[in-house]
This record gives C-alpha cells, sequence and structure tokens, in this order.
C-alpha cells in the first residue's frame, strides 16, 4: 500500500485510521455564527463504503473465525450491512443482512447490488427497544433455528470490537487533527460504540473533554441509526455503552434534524444524513451558550437518504 499517492492493493486498504484519517471540515458563520465556539464535521462518508461503519465492520470481521461454507449474518440499520457485506465480497465470504423495513429504498437498493444472498426485512421500527424485536430478533431466530455451525454474527451491539475499532482509529483521529485542542465530542447514541470508543480514548487524552450524545425525542423517530436511550431499563441498553464517559444527552425532534441537514446542504454544501443533522443541531445549542472547539462526527452522507428528504424539500424554497 502507497498512501502517499493514494494507490492502494485493495480497497480495504481505503478504510481510515490514523495514517489515513477521514477529513474534518468547520461548519461556517452561516450555520455557526458563534466564531468562539468552532465546529469541525468529521466526515465519515469518506470511508470507501461510505459511512463510519466501515471501521467496526472490518475490525469485527477480522476478529471473526469464519470456516469454509459458513455464512455471516447480521442485523442492520443499512451502513453496518453494507459495509460486511462489501468486506465480506472482498474476502469471499457469503451473507445475508436483517433490516428494518422502514430504511430507505437506497440502502436496500445498495445491498441488492452488493449481492447479498439474502436481505430479510422486518417490519418493525427503525431501531427496535428489544433485543428480540425486529432485525435483531429475526437474526436471533436465524441462529437458533438454523445453528451455529452456519452462521456467524459479529452483533454490533455488543460486541467490544465496536468500541475498539473506534478507540484505535476514530478517537486518535480526531486528537491529532486538531493538534489536542478538542473541547467538544458529540456523536449520536446508536449501538454506542463511537460514543464509547473515542469518549474513552478523548477522556484519557484531556479528561477536560466534554462528550455528548445525541439521540430522538421519541421512540417513534425518523432517525435511521439512532436509538433513544434515556427511557429504557440499564438491560436493554447496548452493552457495550460506558455511561462514565457521557457528560451530557441531548434530544432532537426529527423537523430540527433534517431541516438542519437541510441547511447544511444550502448554506455550506455540506451534503449529510439526518443523523448529522440531529449532532449538528445539538452542536449548534451549544454554540449559543458555550466557547471552544468541538467536533461533531458526520456518520454518513445524503445520497442514502433522498427518499427520506424528499417531503422536506420537495415545493419548498427554503428549509
Amino acid at each position: 500500500m502507497t498512501t502517499q499517492n493514494r494507490v492502494y492493493e485493495s480497497i480495504v486498504d481505503l478504510i481510515a485510521s490514523p495514517e489515513n484519517p477521514t477529513p474534518m471540515v468547520r461548519i461556517t458563520e452561516k450555520v455557526n455564527p458563534n466564531s468562539d465556539f468552532k465546529i469541525y464535521l468529521k466526515l465519515e462518508r469518506y470511508n470507501p463504503f461510505g459511512s463510519i461503519k466501515d471501521r467496526i465492520a472490518l475490525s469485527m470481521l477480522e476478529g471473526l473465525e469464519i470456516e469454509q461454507g459458513n455464512f455471516l449474518v447480521e442485523p442492520s440499520s443499512g451502513n453496518t450491512g453494507i459495509a460486511l457485506a462489501a468486506l465480506a465480497n472482498a474476502k469471499g465470504i457469503p451473507i445475508e443482512i436483517a433490516v428494518p423495513e422502514r430504511i430507505p429504498e437506497e440502502k436496500k437498493t445498495i445491498l441488492r447490488l452488493l449481492g447479498v444472498q439474502a436481505l430479510w426485512e422486518a417490519d418493525d421500527k427503525l431501531c427496535p427497544v428489544f433485543p428480540n424485536e425486529g432485525a435483531r430478533g429475526l437474526v436471533n431466530a436465524i441462529l437458533k433455528s438454523k445453528g451455529g455451525e452456519k452462521y456467524v454474527s459479529p452483533n454490533q451491539y455488543e460486541n467490544e470490537l465496536n468500541v475498539q475499532a473506534h478507540y484505535e482509529t476514530t478517537g486518535p483521529e480526531i486528537w491529532n487533527q486538531t493538534d489536542g485542542k478538542v473541547d467538544y465530542f458529540f456523536a449520536g447514541f446508536g449501538t454506542c460504540g463511537t460514543i464509547t470508543g473515542v469518549g474513552k480514548y478523548l477522556k484519557a487524552k484531556k479528561p477536560s473533554v466534554k462528550i455528548i450524545g445525541i439521540e430522538p425525542a421519541s421512540a417513534e423517530h425518523n432517525l435511521p441509526g439512532m436509538k433513544r436511550i434515556s427511557d429504557l431499563t440499564e438491560d436493554l441498553v447496548p452493552k457495550i455503552l460506558d455511561r462514565s464517559v457521557i457528560d451530557d444527552t441531548i434530544t432532537v425532534e426529527d423537523e430540527d434534524a433534517y431541516r438542519t441537514g437541510i441547511q447544511l446542504a444550502r448554506q455550506d454544501g455540506i451534503l449529510v444524513g439526518p443523523t448529522t443533522g440531529a449532532i449538528v443541531y445539538a452542536a449548534l445549542q451549544y454554540a449559543r451558550k458555550y466557547k471552544g472547539l468541538a467536533v461533531a462526527i458526520s456518520p454518513d452522507d445524503a445520497f442514502k437518504y433522498i427518499s427520506f428528504y424528499e417531503p422536506y424539500v420537495k415545493g419548498q424554497g427554503k428549509p
């Protein structure tokens, strides 16, 4: 692999690392008028399969022992499934993915394009409460009924390699890219690997760093990949979440998330998904009260969510 000239032997080598970080871009004063609270977006769309989940897919896949003839199977709201499917193709491993029926059609099409052996669609919420519901429940049923002899699941909700991937890559990248000047880190609650891994790393380097988690305002939300954890009993919270690194939690309405995503597109030319919209909306609330340097994770881009954005932008001159 030659990183200097951007020439690689495998698509796998493009997945971000401290030696090959995803870029960060500052949100301009048109969106964030407080020059004393700089907000940088870490654009995870620059991973080869288009999202932050590329990092954990590689980490989890490398940690699995997969025998000849075994299938990978995993529940996903889309991005982890896409990354796992692409990596499985590169490694010659058959894969099946279970997704919520309500995820964007764009993500389902990408999974089919990747030749997923079976794309199971569960009639459920985008992020169900119970592990035995929806896509997660479907995978659990497959594992029990067809047996572990044939199927292997990375299980991103409980796999510590999810956290480790961010502790070893995303966290160090942010630290290096800000020269250690980061004061605030914003990320959504999903599987909770990002906020836990990055939070642990940044807190170890600089205990004063504030880690802020973002969640939907309602369990009935339209923000794929995000989870509302505030109302959950501890046994239902993703097992890999370390609450000790979280300094604050902000809830965001769907409408605010989508309108912020549109604002970033129309005023800064940055195309992001609605989850990024929610994360940036939360960071902008902090910008009204505080000073410092903030980094907000942008998990992916707008292109997988065009059908979700359409009702918000069709026939509208301004967001």
